[in-house]
């Protein structure tokens, strides 16, 4: 296992391509009473802001978790390539990190289906943790 700390301008590329290839990721917060909530999710790095983002709607379960502990990690693997990001979340329903978030997305995956209730949590990256068989040797 190996780890990168951003500098955004120096993240390695083959660890960027993974996270710009279309890949299903799982994201993990934490219960009140500290149990692990994981679930499936979309992520999207944004190397501009230094950021990753996810979109959901307002008053899910891992909504509620950010309220109570804003550490977060999101994994996602491809055969023996995998790699973790993580963070801090925080959420944001204003318009403008909403739609930033949705670009972000749509250009990862596809464009999502409109939403009244979509927020978008945004994660300050910590350090990506990643396998062997991400980077060349």
């Amino acid at each position: 296992m190996t780890s990168f700390v951003p500098g955004w301008d120096s993240l390695p590329q083959p660890l960027q391509d993974f996270w710009t290839e279309r890949h299903l990721c799982s994201l993990t917060t934490l219960r009140p009473d500290g149990r692990p909530h994981v679930v499936p999710v979309g992520t999207a790095i944004d190397p501009e802001l230094g950021c990753a983002w996810v979109i959901t709607r307002a008053g899910s379960r891992k909504v509620r978790n950010l309220e109570g502990n804003p550490l977060v990690a999101v994994c996602q693997v491809d055969g023996g390539r995998w790699s973790t990001i993580e963070g801090r979340a925080t959420l944001h329903d204003d318009p403008e990190s909403v739609a930033r978030a949705v670009e972000r997305y749509a250009a990862r995956y596809r464009q999502p289906q409109e939403n009244p209730t979509r927020v978008a949590i945004r994660i300050e990256v910590d350090r990506f943790v990643f396998g062997p068989g991400l980077l060349p040797s």
